[in-house]
């Protein structure tokens, strides 16, 4: 059977996806994209590499959330789910794929703009695991728009809330918990190196991730505690249907890159487990680019 061990020639590893036209409201389910993404339910093989561990998961209803969680239970952790309450039926499903493994699946819903919910989050883990020893910072919000003008107080601070403040609140809240060998991976982009003109503010927050992640790495790294990034490329998932593209440009959607492709969520998944485990024990402050070939500093 094939998995993400199997020798394969990256450009055709994947299906090149040419979606149709369409639109999901925020923030988007798994269940009505069109092509399905691949989140690596069928293929995703653990070796055992998280036995023990404790990880929270943001956005980890669909696409490289979902992914990660799913990759992070074959692996042996047990994973506490964090999505919006609208993203239920996602959340069940991949809460389903977790406990078929045989590991426990926490589902947290709530809106991450509010602190408070952040630290219900990671309450509710070491309530329920004891502790936290992988935080991946991973919920983000894209809305694309053509002009500033047309990027409204509300999206700014929504944008901002979601994908800087949440990883800030959730960080601050998980680390007295957390051991040392822990772990913190945070979702940054290549919008963070290449920003698109219609993603000014999504990919300002990107950028900020990157900062936060190298600042905060050189603080915690005596204490024995890691911080990295993963920088996913085009990546098909719900959020680009849900205002994340305009909709007339989601047929070439990833095919503008050197693999001449969209990635999948499941092409993710390897480099947030390579992070969380001890085999990258000597990676600190790093920025791990998933993007298909597209060049980063």
């Amino acid at each position: 059977m094939t998995d993400q061990y199997t020798f394969r020639d990256p450009v055709t590893a994947y299906e090149h996806i040419s979606p149709p036209k369409q639109h999901q409201p925020e923030p988007g389910l798994d269940a009505e994209l069109t092509p399905k993404a691949d989140l690596g339910e069928e293929t995703y093989r653990g070796t055992g590499r998280l036995e023990g561990r404790k990880a929270i998961v943001t956005g980890a209803d669909s696409g490289i959330g979902a992914a990660t969680a799913i990759a992070f239970a074959r692996e042996g952790a047990d994973v506490v789910l964090s999505y919006l309450p609208q993203e239920e039926e996602d959340a069940a499903r991949i809460a389903g794929i977790i406990e078929a493994a045989g590991r426990k699946a926490i589902k947290v819903p709530g809106d991450l703009k509010d602190p408070a919910v952040c630290r219900e989050v990671v309450e509710t883990a070491v309530a329920v695991l004891g502790s936290v020893d992988i935080l991946v910072n991973n919920a983000g919000k894209q809305v694309a728009q053509e002009d500033l003008a047309d990027i409204t107080d509300e999206q700014f601070d929504h944008t901002v809330k979601t994908n800087v403040y949440a990883m800030f609140w959730l960080t601050k809240a998980a680390l007295p918990h957390m051991p040392a060998g822990s772990t913190i991976i945070n979702t940054t982009s290549i919008q963070a190196y290449n920003p698109s003109p219609t993603l000014v503010d999504y990919a300002t927050t990107k950028a900020s991730i990157n900062n936060f992640t190298k600042g905060l790495a050189q603080q915690l790294a005596p204490k024995g505690i890691r911080v990295n990034a993963v920088a996913p490329g085009p990546i098909w998932t719900p959020l680009q249907v849900s205002s994340g593209q305009p909709k007339e440009e989601l047929p070439e959607f990833g095919q503008s890159t050197p693999l001449g492709r969209a990635g999948q969520p499941a092409e993710l998944a390897p480099a947030y487990v390579f992070l969380a485990s001890p085999e990258s024990s000597y990676v600190v402050g790093e920025t791990l680019n998933v993007n298909g070939g597209s060049p980063t500093p």
